[in-house]
């Protein structure tokens, strides 16, 4: 097994995620070897706790101990995002392969500054977009690529959840555009948009609207003092691609009833295809030249259920119809980086999260000019 030692920054869900998915990823494919060398939290006995819950070897309260650490391989990033850049530069400059959640910066300055420095420096650089692993997204990706859809010339697609429709939720960091840079399109948006990177390729042009539905939140749990809101509940724009189609993206953060709704659909003159995160292991497909499902009775939409033939679904289940979930996508993710160390291939790096940056950038630009801003 090729030894990878880790040094992780965040000890909260992410960074949990982001080990149990290495951990996951060892004994599925057996062939890397995750060292956990050292964690660093807000706090020492956070950073204690954590590493003694999970199985790091040492731990530190200062995440700069982490980055000049020569014991450690691969910097883990998996902390807020406005920590992002700082941490993820660190680490580049002392040569570190880097996996940064999404998304890299709060600009897109700073997230094409940061895949240039890890272009100039030859390492691993890997953003967290957790859907491209998943093999739905994989499959519809090689349908466009082969050409059975024909030319695409529509895409429709959505990210909502109902998690901060209460509005007795009290303030957190991702309502501040400071800490989080914008609110439903870089916390769900952003997923959705990576998607549309690896499928389609570069976006050309947006125009945008959105809505802040509830304006002030309590600072705290059970306070009566109010707080400001200050992105996005929901976002809503138009999308001109380079390839020729067009688009309708959106998300929600308030999306009554909707728990995890990631959601597209992909019109060609030859074909069309429509996921939906929910049903994660279903997928719509209709092609013209199926002509028993192009006229009469029983046209429309079937069903392809995931299963041994798609790529990564064969490490989890045996056979179609047996479902996979998110932590799947996530060992997924992390058996792909780990292969990376070591010359093995990846989409997902900074150039990538980069190019999303770009685009939610010219989102947040179109809201404040109300006219089409280019990515």
């Amino acid at each position: 097994m090729n030894e990878i030692r880790i040094g992780l920054i965040g000890g909260g869900w992410m960074g949990k995620a982001h080990t149990t998915a290495f951990h996951n990823a060892k004994m599925i494919f057996g062939d890397d070897m995750p060292v956990f060398e050292i964690v660093s939290d807000v706090t020492e006995d956070a950073a204690k706790a954590f590493a003694e819950q999970m199985g790091y070897a040492r731990y530190t309260a200062d995440w700069h101990d982490v980055v000049s650490d020569p014991a450690v391989d691969l910097v883990d990033v998996a902390t807020p995002n406005c920590m992002h850049y700082e941490m993820a530069k660190a680490a580049l400059e002392h040569g570190k392969h880097v996996f940064c959640e999404k998304p890299l910066s709060l600009s897109a300055q700073q997230s094409r500054e940061l895949a240039q420095l890890a272009k100039e420096k030859g390492v691993v650089n890997y953003c967290g977009f957790s859907n491209i692993m998943n093999p739905a997204n994989q499959y519809v990706a090689e349908l466009v690529k082969s050409g059975r859809l024909g030319k695409i010339m529509r895409v429709h697609a959505t990210y909502d959840q109902d998690m901060l429709l209460d509005p007795k939720i009290p303030l957190a960091w991702r309502h501040i555009n400071k800490l989080a840079g914008s609110g439903a399109l870089g916390d769900l948006c952003s997923h959705l948009l990576s998607v549309s990177q690896m499928i389609l390729g570069d976006m050309e042009a947006v125009t945008a609207v959105q809505s802040i539905v509830i304006p002030e939140r309590p600072v705290k749990a059970g306070s009566s003092e109010m707080g400001t809101v200050e992105n996005d509940d929901v976002i809503s724009f138009l999308v001109k691609y380079k390839n020729g189609a067009i688009g309708d993206f959106s998300s929600s953060r308030v999306a009554t009833g909707r728990k995890n709704y990631f959601y597209y659909e992909i019109q060609g003159t030859e074909g069309s295809v429509v996921y939906d995160l929910e049903r994660m292991c279903e997928v719509q497909v209709y092609f013209k030249s199926d002509a028993d499902v192009d006229r009469g009775r029983d046209c429309g939409f079937r069903t392809v259920l995931l299963n041994p033939e798609h790529k990564g679904f064969k490490w989890f289940q045996p056979a179609g119809g047996i479902a996979i979930a998110f932590d799947d996508m996530k060992t997924l993710q992390a058996h792909t980086l780990m292969q990376a160390l070591h010359g093995g291939e990846y989409i997902c790096n900074f150039a990538m999260g980069a190019k999303v940056d770009g685009v939610i950038d010219a989102v947040l630009k179109s809201v404040k000019s109300g006219q089409w801003e280019q990515c």
